[in-house]
């Protein structure tokens, strides 16, 4: 066993178990229990919250690097513990900027709860702004109806966060609420069997007048207007989106450095490491690796140092997801190339590798709306302004 300092929590031996499970997980379809159980008896569902209240205190930063470490060896288990993170580091973030609202999640997290993100909507290519969902005020809260997608962390999950629209005297409003999983009038659709990303167990949850208390309500807003809450969940959710893919991207290139170096020809007398071609492939793959990290570590230190932006943050976010995801998908289609025919097989790492990559151009925000909102951003055009083209 790894000796374990006092602030490392992911050690050697954790990494390990997880890239061993990783196949069995996604050609099975079952959810990642081991590895979730590990990492929870470690503390690591707690690492961002803040040493105050009993956590490790990460910041976005620090917590976006041990999850890139997670995804280099098992992608969808990076990815789905991220939707966990990504609440308690907005609390966490805004109880630091002395809004305290949110103090209920992060000693929740302290005491074992499991936060989901239920964001994603047919028909919704603004998740968080707007919503295909309705709220009802009712007495001492909320009922909500819809239907969600993508809920990842379905086994496991005890605060499902959502968002609904509330008309308010007319006027549309923004839900944001946090479900307890003893709620009733909601099911989860046992649904999840998709091409990657497969540990995640993202079911779909329909929503049928499931009542949420006001001590759940995280926050309500004018329909299509953001603040620090909203801020704060692009920063942590997209971050942790673009560092997964980065911990990927970084994957595949080593194992299509040592699958090309173990690959012969007739043609050649060395391995196919000394192909010109293959060569000049490696090199885009290692060209368009090495700004990955550094992008992501600059925008998560001034995020994490309280540098002031203001509305440019939301952009600052979506480009580094977009730039992350675009390059790992190049990286890895590049790798499945170099490495031949082999990559195809369902026993190759790569071929999982190949196909966890293509999940990341379905997250928010996805390359329409990325190019919407740094286009608005850099002409000054508000987010939520209607009609919303034209």
């Amino acid at each position: 066993m790894n000796a374990v300092t006092s602030d490392q929590i992911l050690t050697q031996d954790m990494l390990q178990g997880f890239a061993k499970r990783a196949a069995t997980y996604d050609r099975e379809n079952r959810f990642f229990t081991e590895d979730f159980e590990v990492l929870k008896k470690a503390g690591y569902l707690t690492i961002n919250v803040p040493k105050e209240l009993g956590g490790r205190g990460l910041t976005l930063a620090e917590t976006m690097r041990e999850q890139r470490r997670i995804a280099y060896h098992a992608p969808a288990t990076a990815l789905a513990v991220n939707m966990h993170l990504y609440w308690v580091g907005v609390a966490a973030d805004l109880w630091r900027m002395g809004d305290k609202s949110l103090e209920w999640i992060l000693r929740e997290a302290m005491a074992g709860e499991v936060f989901a993100a239920g964001h994603a909507e047919r028909g919704n290519d603004l998740p968080v702004l707007l919503s295909t969902a309705q709220a009802e005020k009712v007495d001492g809260g909320f009922r909500i109806t819809g239907h969600k997608m993508f809920g990842s962390l379905a086994p496991v999950w005890t605060r499902y966060g959502l968002h609904a629209m509330w008309m308010d005297n007319g006027q549309p409003k923004i839900i944001h609420a946090f479900m307890p999983r003893d709620a009733k009038n909601y099911r989860i659709d046992a649904n999840w069997d998709t091409l990657g990303m497969r540990a995640t167990r993202s079911d779909d949850v329909h929503l049928e007048g499931a009542f949420v208390p006001d001590k759940y309500i995280a926050r309500i807003l004018p329909a299509g207007t953001p603040d620090m809450f909203i801020v704060a969940i692009f920063a942590w959710a997209l971050t942790g989106f673009a560092n997964v893919y980065c911990g990927l991207a970084r994957r595949a290139m080593d194992v299509a450095i040592d699958n090309v170096k173990k690959k012969t020809s007739m043609a050649l007398t060395r391995s196919m490491a000394y192909h010109p071609e293959v060569q000049h492939a490696i090199a885009q793959m290692q060209l368009a690796l090495e700004p990955i990290a550094p992008h992501l570590d600059h925008v998560a230190a001034e995020w994490s140092a309280g540098v002031d932006h203001g509305v440019l943050w939301p952009a600052k976010f979506c480009a580094a997801k977009h730039h992350s995801v675009e390059a790992c998908w190049k990286i890895v289609d590049t790798a499945m190339g170099v490495s031949g025919g082999a990559g195809m097989f369902k026993t190759s790492e790569l071929e999982r590798i190949f196909r966890d990559a293509s999940c990341g151009r379905f997250h928010p925000a996805n390359s329409m709306l990325t190019h919407e909102i740094v286009a608005k951003t850099a002409l000054g055009i508000d987010l939520g302004e209607q009609p919303r083209w034209g």
